[in-house]
């Protein structure tokens, strides 16, 4: 009989170890689980302050696209405009000389009419 209480005794002290062994691994897990759960609620606030300023960001962005194709439309449409006022003034100043000459001619026969 004393060898069957070593032997239940053996199976016991086995039993409870093995009980405290997952009592530890479970520890182990809770740990690592709040660990997880941290690191999860970190990234979600991160994700949502770098969600926030991507959207002010892209707005940003948006209102400076459409300054640049203001500048971008003003700038086109001044080039237009002066090149306009440069062929007028080359116009105008062909049409001034003609002129010029065509006084000087009528002038010049009048001076020699007399």
């Amino acid at each position: 009989m004393t060898q069957q209480a070593a032997a239940l005794q053996t199976y016991n002290n086995e039993l409870v170890k093995c009980i405290e062994d997952l009592y530890f691994k479970r520890e182990e897990l809770n740990r690592q689980i709040r660990d997880e759960q941290t690191e999860k609620e970190r990234l979600q606030h991160d994700v949502r302050v770098l969600t926030e300023k991507l959207s002010r960001v892209n707005e940003s962005l948006a209102q400076r696209l459409v300054t640049r194709d203001t500048f971008d439309r003003t700038i086109a449409e001044s080039e237009a405009a002066y090149t306009k006022i440069l062929e007028s003034s080359q116009s105008l100043l062909s049409i001034l000389k003609q002129e010029a000459g065509n006084l000087s001619k009528a002038a010049e026969s009048r001076r020699k009419e007399h």
